[in-house]
């Protein structure tokens, strides 16, 4: 029997057949079966099979299949003459070439490599650029992200809205979202289709007792729908039950294990408030601490039934003092609950209606005076007349977003500018490649593929230096920003996006201008390009508009900022030190302590304590309590503020009619008030000291008399508006801050002198006392934050459109050697020759100048005015701006002209 002859798999025979054309796979197989024979004799069958098939699976590439015929036969002839029985396509001159093949490819990147080395500092600026552009452009993103993502963890969140009150008043219409609290009721009364809604009262911290220890936690006070309409996970309790008694109480995960160690909470007890309003609760539902995100913070959620003047306010519907948000049903949307919710108004706020009929107010387009409305729950965080000064604009985030495009956008133009720049000193290389049968796809995906290189560096040393430089961005500007972000799907899809729209951009426009290079007008020497500099100069003129533009921005929003903190509040904030009390001790007893030991301190001047800080001091914390009532037919509201004696001399407020209180009176502390000038105008009274204050229905003897007007201030920032403000003494309601009035010598050994004296009088409580002012600059922080954004990303725009110029006007010079030597030899001066260099680029920023400052006129003045007092733009601004451009355009580029003006004509010549 003779042995059989080696052959190779069957297989791999079929997928060659399967993958070549016709016309080749004779020829092809032949080969394939005599290299095979070959392998047997020298290394055996078994490994001449495995060559084998390893040969099949090279030569199976999805460009072969599609493989131009006509490129297989060159030179250029028809491929039917080459085989008419074996050719079976159709139309095979129709089918594009494909190009990627791995070893192309591999090709590709060592060319570019190659090339990159021998351009360093093309490259170097490119890559600087891109990572600087990444790295502002994530921080951006990254900080506008966490505020567009705010309260969209909810299920159904589209079903939630929080109600506000729209008041179609004749001077400016009115939105408010402090709810009074007889509303909720009233609403789930009168429409039961409702699936649920809640109050919520947020107030400052108060002190927790468990175990004998103390805790100063948020307390959120709310009802039992709570858990209805939010989805906060519930760890541990039965969402139905565990707010279902008024001493139920649900804790944060973070508080379990603050307060409770490793033990189980779940029916234990803890204790709620001051000595004087002390209550126990049992701990029936764990429930996964609030994300930062969420526009509802919690350590504690408790019944609001509990608050400390609910008995009091819960049938009165001028107090207006927390939030109130529903779930509609699935099939009901927003308008036409507010269209239901038309009747309710009318009912319930009968008052405020006809007030406005009396100012004369007409309907809106809705045809309301007066309504409840609804704003959803994913609007709230951007909506600062219901969210209050937590809330953020959404022309902020938009603002950031667009300095971060802006940003990306100068790098790309660099980019693109430094290649097009470079196209001139590479057109005989892609000349000869396309002598050498290199096709316009092969020569794109080649500069293509160098531009991505560089940016794929850049890309990844920017996101090195976002995860090195995360904290310094939030220590600068008291961000939350966390690198967990950027693992989410959504960033990461946003950033790819932006990614390959930045490699398509910056590298495919200038590799596609080179691709189309005429070979025959290169080699010869001819090469041109229509109109070269159009292109370029519009870049340029681009960036700068950008530059100029942030650069408006960034003074005036700095002037403004200026503006608010320098700006009369009606106070003198000045010298005076702010303590917030905590929940440790309580706050009158340490007024009390802290003027008996400090009376006869020559430094001190005088001390008061009131219940709303002025600004935001260390404890962060911001309050707002306010009364509605009719007044002889008129409808007067007012904020209200609790005050002690010596308030008005701390703060250096003089009345302007009646007196300040006064310990002499033994009356001042029972029903007497003094209220603010707009408050006596909202009153209609001109001289309102004695007269009694409070709702005409009240006939209870127990209205307040007058007996001070002062002029207004501002107990809120100056972007809100001052309203009307009435004080009042209380013996039992808590003291929350104490003033205190120094003398100007030696402010910091005072504040240190207050440090230690505070230990004494509240031992268990942390000081954390403050300057006014400093609490006052507090209210401007998104301001702030926006001004030093903008600093930073005009600087960085700037400093990026100074780089591409400077390599933009270094490759052009260089490209004008040889004229600038015939110049100098035909007696051209050098001063000629800089402003002949110089002046193309002047050109441009005045160009960019015409167009951007008008625009930056027209933004700052919208943005001005949604500040009710602002500054008044000054064209002077506007004229420094386009000055420093022009210095900044010269000093960029004359480094370079200076340097070729000064070059020996000879030297110039024989280099070209």
């Amino acid at each position: 029997m003779t042995k059989q002859h080696p052959v190779p798999p069957a297989w791999a025979d079929r997928l060659v057949t399967w993958f070549c054309p016709n016309y080749l796979q004779e020829e092809l197989l032949g080969d394939l079966h005599e290299q095979f024979d070959l392998h047997v004799e020298e290394v055996g069958e078994p490994k001449a099979r495995r060559l084998y098939v390893r040969e099949v699976l090279k030569f199976c590439r999805p460009y072969f299949l599609k493989r131009r015929v006509s490129a297989l036969t060159q030179p250029a002839t028809n491929i039917a003459s080459f085989n008419k029985d074996r050719y079976t396509y159709t139309q095979p001159d129709s089918r594009p070439t494909f190009f990627l093949s791995p070893d192309m490819l591999l090709n590709y990147i060592k060319i570019a490599l190659r090339t990159l080395w021998k351009s360093k500092g093309y490259a170097a600026i490119n890559v600087v650029g891109l990572s600087v552009a990444f790295v502002v452009c994530i921080f951006l993103f990254l900080r506008s992200y966490l505020h567009l993502t705010y309260d969209n963890f909810h299920q159904d969140d589209d079903r939630i809205f929080q109600t506000y009150f729209f008041s179609n008043d004749p001077e400016k219409a009115l939105r408010s979202g402090n709810m009074p609290l007889p509303l909720t009721p009233a609403l789930k009364a009168d429409y039961p289709e409702l699936e649920a809604a809640a109050r919520i009262l947020t107030g400052r911290k108060s002190l927790v007792e468990v175990k004998g220890k103390y805790f100063d936690k948020l307390v959120l006070q709310t009802d039992q729908d709570f858990l209805k309409i939010f989805s906060f996970p519930l760890i541990k309790g039965n969402r139905e039950i565990a707010l279902r008694n008024l001493s139920s109480v649900i804790i944060s995960e973070n508080m379990a294990k603050t307060a409770f160690g490793t033990e189980d909470p779940m029916g234990k007890t803890l204790q709620i408030g001051s000595e004087s309003h002390k209550k126990q609760y049992i701990v029936t539902g764990i429930i996964s601490d609030a994300p930062d995100n969420s526009s509802i913070q919690y350590d504690i959620l408790v019944r609001i039934e509990n608050s400390y003047s609910y008995q009091q306010d819960k049938d009165n519907w001028s107090a207006q003092s927390h939030t109130v948000f529903v779930k509609l049903p699935p099939h009901v949307d927003q308008a036409t609950f507010e269209n239901r919710l038309k009747p309710f108004a009318q009912k319930y706020f009968k008052g405020n209606l006809d007030e406005l009929k009396k100012k004369g107010a007409k309907p809106d387009q809705h045809g309301d005076l007066f309504a409840v409305r609804l704003q959803n729950l994913s609007r709230v965080h951007f909506d600062r007349d219901i969210a209050g000064r937590g809330g953020t604009p959404i022309a902020i985030v938009y603002t950031l977003m667009g300095i971060a495009f802006f940003i990306l956008l100068i790098a790309c133009i660099n980019f693109i500018n430094l290649s097009i720049a470079r196209s001139f000193t590479r057109a005989r290389e892609v000349g000869v490649r396309k002598a050498l049968g290199a096709l316009k796809n092969q020569l794109f995906v080649q500069i293509w593929g160098e531009s991505t290189l560089i940016c794929l560096v850049g890309f990844l040393v920017g996101v090195l230096l976002t995860y090195l430089l995360l904290p310094l961005f939030n220590a600068t500007f008291d961000g939350r920003v966390k690198f967990a972000q950027m693992l989410q799907p959504g960033f990461i899809g946003v950033i790819l996006i932006v990614f390959v729209l930045v490699t398509f951009v910056a590298g495919g426009y200038p590799a596609w201008q080179m691709a189309k290079f005429n070979a025959v007008e290169v080699l010869k020497g001819k090469l041109s390009i229509k109109r070269p500099g159009a292109i370029r100069n519009s870049l340029i003129v681009t960036q700068f508009i950008m530059s100029s533009l942030l650069a408006c921005c960034t003074i005036i929003a700095s002037q403004q900022l200026n503006f608010l903190r320098t700006r009369p509040l009606g106070f003198q904030k000045e010298q005076v030190i702010s303590i917030p009390v905590g929940n440790q001790v309580n706050g009158r007893q340490a007024l009390g302590r802290l003027r008996n030991t400090l009376a006869n301190d020559p430094s001190i001047l005088s001390i008061s304590g009131t219940g709303i800080n002025l600004g935001r001091g260390k404890d962060r914390v911001s309050s707002r309590s306010s009364i509605g009532f009719t007044y002889k037919g008129r409808k007067v509201s007012s904020d209200l503020l609790l005050i002690d004696f010596d308030y008005l001399k701390t703060l250096k407020i003089k009345p302007i009619a009646g007196r300040d209180f006064d310990r002499t009176y033994a009356t001042d502390s029972v029903k007497r008030v003094i209220i603010t000038a707009s408050m006596a105008k909202m009153m209609g009274e001109s001289n309102p000291v004695g007269m009694l204050l409070g709702d005409d229905a009240d006939s209870s003897n127990t209205k307040s008399q007058i007996i001070g007007v002062v002029p207004d201030f501002h107990l809120y920032s100056l972007a809100d508006e001052v309203k009307p403000i009435t004080m009042y003494l209380s013996n039992t309601e808590s003291i929350q801050y104490i003033f205190v009035r120094v003398t100007p010598q030696s402010l910091a050994g005072t504040m240190d002198k207050l440090k230690e004296v505070w230990k004494g009088v509240a031992p268990q409580s942390e000081f954390l006392g403050t300057f006014l002012d400093e609490n006052v600059d507090a209210w401007y922080q998104n301001e702030e934050q926006l001004s030093r954004i903008c600093s930073l990303a005009s600087s960085i725009a700037i400093l990026l459109s100074c780089l591409g110029l400077f390599a933009v006007a270094m490759m052009i010079i260089e490209q004008r050697t040889k004229e600038i030597g015939i110049r100098k030899v035909m007696g051209a001066s050098i001063v000629s020759i800089i402003i002949n260099l110089s002046q193309d680029f002047v050109k441009l920023v005045i160009i960019a100048l015409v167009i951007a400052l008008p625009v930056a006129w027209f933004l700052m003045k919208t943005w001005l005015d949604s500040y009710v007092e602002h500054i008044a733009l000054s064209v002077w601004v506007f004229a420094g701006v386009g000055l420093a451009a022009i210095l900044v355009a010269l000093a960029t580029v004359s480094f370079q002209t200076i340097k070729a003006a000064l070059v020996n004509p000879v030297k110039s010549l024989r280099s070209e």
